[in-house]
């Protein structure tokens, strides 16, 4: 066979095994699909808010944590491929020049050589193939990490969103409440130069009127703080925070009801828990391949090698070298590090246990404790909700003793400061119904109640 049709043939061996989907793995890419049902993207637009949900995908796009999630995936599966070549030949081409002298001859003569080769482990007891098959459950694994990285950051996305909303209502608030204490410090300077009230209580109202703006300014910086979240969490710069839009917290909705009790089919769909169960599985199969590291290995290699004195001339089967053989190998003597292998795996095992137990332990009790808080929080939000419906009721009365004439303006004042501040408590308990909904969602994994 001419050097030439031998080369041909081996470019084009080599083409084939390339192109092969064995060898020439895809890698596997989180679609939109996908990602979507990681989050079950319904639950997100059932709360009626279009720009929540607007920012809900921002996240999925744009987050970086996100992606890094998805690029540990590909590389959990890049790290598979290298365990799963040990099932495959390997093959191998070279060029091997030589310069070469006889006995009896004084000059020296040139060798070109060009050898083939190819070896190949029998995996006759399956020991490589549970290797691989403990590979495909840490892709698994790491599929299930993805979806809790999803999970998670949308509902710190979503907590985010809400506690500016909070922030706006708060602000707006207190905006209210420095007006009416600025307006009562000037009435009762205007009372303490006549002499009808005293220089402390004055003072008092200043110091009042002064912790108020203090307040104003905390609740801005939190403001500020949490839209620097936003940003990092949607991938956008925070020098945009000012052009971020968000719901009036009037107009907040939920329809949302609160479950009298949760199905442990829920649990067992968490990712953490999924992934205690696939990580036992992994410790099964890597015990298995530890005990078959103490049989024998089979091993089958072949070699071919043209040579020539000339580059690619005379390179045929006449002036060739080939080789096939195989053979078994038992190793006696390791150290000590087969027998330290497997006792290592049994005790990964032993701690994959564990680790199960007590993932659905805890599973439970985050459940639990996200359906206790919120029903605690929404019985204490109707509480302040009907001692605000009280004060609002209460100033409307006040209101008509002061268009009577029975009461000052000021009085009419501190009224309505008592009013505006069961408000904030109102505000703030309402938009923890909120968050414990989302902190239901995280507990259940997104799940459909």
């Amino acid at each position: 066979m001419k050097i030439k049709k031998i080369t041909s043939v081996i470019l084009l061996f080599f083409l084939v095994i390339m192109q092969s989907p064995v060898l020439a793995a895809k890698k596997p890419i989180t679609d939109e699909k996908t990602i979507y049902s990681y989050i079950n993207l319904n639950w997100w637009q059932e709360l009626n808010d279009p720009i929540l949900t607007e920012y809900i995908i921002k996240t999925l796009q744009n987050n970086h944590d996100l992606k890094t999630a998805t690029l540990k995936v590909e590389e959990t599966t890049e790290n598979k491929n290298l365990k799963r070549a040990k099932e495959l030949p390997s093959i191998g081409v070279g060029a091997v020049p030589a310069l070469y002298k006889l006995p009896g001859v004084t000059n020296s003569d040139g060798l070109i050589s060009l050898p083939i080769y190819a070896n190949y482990e029998i995996d006759l007891f399956g020991k490589n193939r549970d290797r691989t098959k403990a590979m495909d459950k840490l892709i698994e694994a790491s599929r299930q990490s993805e979806r809790a990285a999803y999970i998670s950051t949308v509902s710190a996305t979503g907590s985010t969103y809400y506690n500016i909303v909070k922030l706006d209502k708060l602000i707006e608030i207190q905006q209210d409440i420095i007006n009416d204490r600025k307006r009562i410090y000037d009435l009762m300077k205007i009372s303490n130069e006549q002499g009808l009230i005293s220089t402390a209580d004055t003072v008092n109202a200043q110091k009042a009127f002064i912790r108020a703006e203090a307040d104003l300014s905390d609740l801005m910086k939190s403001r500020e703080r949490l839209l620097n979240m936003l940003a990092v969490l949607t991938g956008e710069s925070p020098e945009n925070k000012a052009d971020f839009k968000r719901i009036s917290f009037d107009e907040l909705t939920i329809n949302k009801k609160i479950p009298d009790c949760i199905s442990s089919e829920v649990i067992e769909n968490r990712p953490d828990y999924l992934t205690s169960e696939i990580m036992l599985k992994k410790t099964g199969l890597e015990i298995r391949a530890a005990k078959k590291d103490f049989l024998p290995t089979f091993n089958i290699l072949g070699l071919i090698s043209f040579n020539s004195t000339e580059f690619f001339q005379n390179m045929n089967w006449t002036n060739s070298i080939a080789l096939l053989g195989g053979g078994a190998l038992l190793p006696l003597f390791t150290g000590g590090s087969r027998i330290a292998n497997l006792k290592l795996q049994k005790n990964k095992y032993n701690q994959a246990i564990e680790t199960y137990k007590k993932t659905y332990l805890t599973s439970i009790q985050e459940v639990n404790d996200a359906l206790c808080d919120l029903k605690s929080d929404n019985e204490r939000y109707l509480k302040t909700l009907e001692s605000y419906d009280a004060e609002k009721a209460d100033f409307k009365f006040t209101e008509m003793k002061f268009k009577e004439g029975i009461i000052s303006n000021l009085d009419l004042l501190q009224k309505r400061e008592s009013m505006l501040t069961t408000e904030k408590l109102v505000t703030t308990d309402r938009t923890d119904y909120f968050i414990n909904q989302i902190g239901l969602y995280k507990a259940t994994a997104a799940a459909n109640l």
